[in-house]
């Protein structure tokens, strides 16, 4: 890794499982200035371990990146949290920003994100608007969610506001001990945005700073119905509200018998670009 000056803006963490062309177009998208972040990439086990070589070919040099190799897959729960731990050991960053292999960040993602936090610093957590693509067939649509906190609050009984690769937050919201939670397979990162809910403010930029792949080997599809058991298990356990935690759960049940198929289709034509 090159050596990262005393202090930076933000690390860029990225879980890795055999992905390679996905890692470097992600990479390819990201801008900001050199020294001010630094990439933090946790390879999951994979059967070809992504090195530096391989990152150093299609980015520049003056980039810090670290590499974490785990020996064996372990899921990207422990694989995110081993990289949380890293970055908190480091002490050198004040922000983490979140991206998947595949997905695009906008040229303005990282610029926007950092600026909206240091001129608000009483939010912890902050995503924004995406697009979810197919890049093989090009079929996208828009995911667009409320960006004031009480609605933010009120929507996250019925869906995840922020979507996983959009997301900063602060390194200092995180010093107790705040790590992703192990008990929701395949929505960790819904129960981990709920934490900063509860404990502190959170935003949304209504902006399309991110297009997100759909991946249709990913987990979201493959592990659906394990995912929507999760979710309404977060809502269970984290919502406060009797009302909206019942309409919440409700509408969970629901979308585990409705195939998806069906709900990709209807989100096509609501929100299609």
């Amino acid at each position: 890794m090159k050596s990262c000056p005393q202090k930076i803006d933000f690390y860029l963490l990225i879980p890795f499982y055999n992905n390679l062309p996905g890692l470097l177009h992600s990479l390819q998208s990201v801008l900001y200035d050199a020294d001010k972040y630094a990439v933090v990439i946790v390879d999951d086990g994979s059967t070809h371990p992504v090195t530096l070589e391989d990152v150093y070919r299609q980015i520049s040099k003056n980039i810090s990146v670290e590499i974490i190799q785990l020996p064996y897959n372990k899921g990207i729960t422990i694989a995110l949290n081993t990289g949380l731990q890293w970055i908190m050991q480091q002490n050198k960053a004040s922000f983490v920003a979140r991206l998947d292999c595949g997905d695009i960040c906008t040229p303005e993602r990282f610029y926007r994100q950092v600026t909206f936090l240091q001129e608000h610093p009483q939010i912890d957590l902050v995503g924004s608007w995406c697009i979810f693509k197919d890049f093989t067939t090009n079929v996208a649509f828009k995911y667009i969610t409320p960006t004031q906190q009480k609605q933010i609050k009120r929507g996250m009984y019925f869906r995840n506001i922020f979507i996983h690769p959009t997301v900063m937050w602060r390194c200092d919201a995180m010093k107790e001990n705040k790590l992703y939670p192990e008990t929701y397979p395949d929505a960790e990162d819904y129960g981990f945005f709920y934490q900063f809910l509860l404990k502190g403010e959170c935003a949304i930029i209504p902006e399309y700073l991110v297009t997100c792949e759909i991946n249709h080997k990913g987990i979201s599809l493959n592990s659906r119905k394990k995912q929507l058991n999760s979710r309404i298990k977060v809502v269970r356990e984290y919502g406060r509200n009797r009302v909206l935690r019942y309409l919440g759960v409700l509408k969970l049940r629901l979308l585990l018998i409705i195939p998806y198929n069906l709900v990709f289709a209807m989100k096509r034509v609501l929100y299609g670009v």
